[in-house]
């Protein structure tokens, strides 16, 4: 073969790979944001205990004091959600539409949908509770999530205290063997814990505040590039196990029954620890794309 053939298959072959790295580059290009177009972003909240996925009783797990344990339920509360750009700039979700009750019985409600503005966002911000403003608030405007009756407490769970007019932030009930029949918490002699924990700083006097505001950077595992007609993802896992092992490790069978009490702002301090950024998924449609 002469050599003006070889160098036109050369010339060819190059002209094809130019092509094919044109378009493949094209596929991954993400548009420009638009700020003044609104686009879907959402949180996904997984919950896990340790390296495991969350699995209620009989499943066991064992905590940092050697404790085994088996979950019956958790529920918690996340609210006021915020979104940061890399340049500190930032969007708060109207109140409105920010507040949303997990309960890891029931999948579907793992996801917080929200609409915010085209953007690439580099931070992730909530609270694990309700603030004072909407725990104040007349009956008639704490809807949805937050509906509830005074005399038999929350329509959607149990998470609301008639006698103590606030919401249960975080609720996780259980069982640990080591528990003793006569321990305080347990009269039915089922060996169970309960964590019921809230507590907004009180209405005309100052009481517990477990209010915990959470951080999350999303830069080391992808940030959120929210656009028009898609989706954005922020997938977290929800360390369980954290609640026992945090900064204020405690013993199950120490502490079985905790709620309003001193106590709780120790359990309500391990709760940042519990969230870590898994991955961000960006441009999904649907849940069923994840």
């Amino acid at each position: 073969m002469n050599t003006s053939i070889i160098k036109q298959y050369v010339a060819a072959a190059a002209l094809l790979l130019t092509v094919i790295l044109t378009n493949s580059c094209s596929k991954n290009n993400v548009p420009e944001p638009d700020a003044d177009k609104m686009g879907q972003f959402s949180i996904e909240f997984d919950n896990i205990v340790g390296e495991e996925t969350l699995g209620f009783e009989p499943r066991s797990y064992t905590n940092a004091k050697g404790e085994k344990f088996r979950i019956k339920q958790l529920q918690y509360f996340i609210s006021n959600i915020k979104l940061y750009k890399n340049d500190g700039s930032s969007y708060t979700v109207p109140q409105e539409e920010s507040y949303f009750l997990v309960n890891a019985s029931d999948r579907t409600t793992r996801f917080t949908r929200v609409q915010a503005p085209e953007g690439d966002y580099s931070k992730v911000q909530f609270v694990l509770g309700i603030d004072s403003l909407r725990s104040t608030m007349p009956v008639e405007k704490r809807t949805g999530v937050l509906s509830f009756n005074p005399e038999s407490g929350h329509a959607g769970g149990g998470m609301y205290w008639g006698w103590n007019s606030g919401y249960i932030f975080l609720k996780l009930e259980g069982y640990c063997d080591l528990i003793s029949d006569n321990q305080q918490g347990d009269p039915t002699g089922n060996k169970q814990f309960k964590y019921h924990i809230g507590g907004f700083g009180g209405y005309n006097a100052p009481t517990l505040n477990n209010i915990k505001t959470i951080t999350v950077d999303l830069k080391s595992a992808g940030i959120a590039q929210v656009r028009a007609g898609m989706r954005s993802n922020a997938h977290l896992f929800v360390d369980i196990m954290k609640i026992f092992n945090g900064p204020n490790a405690f013993s199950i069978v120490a502490h079985p029954n905790v709620m309003f009490s001193e106590y709780s702002v120790n359990i309500a301090n391990n709760f940042p620890a519990m969230f870590s950024h898994d991955h961000t998924e960006n441009f999904v449609k649907s849940e069923d794309e994840l």
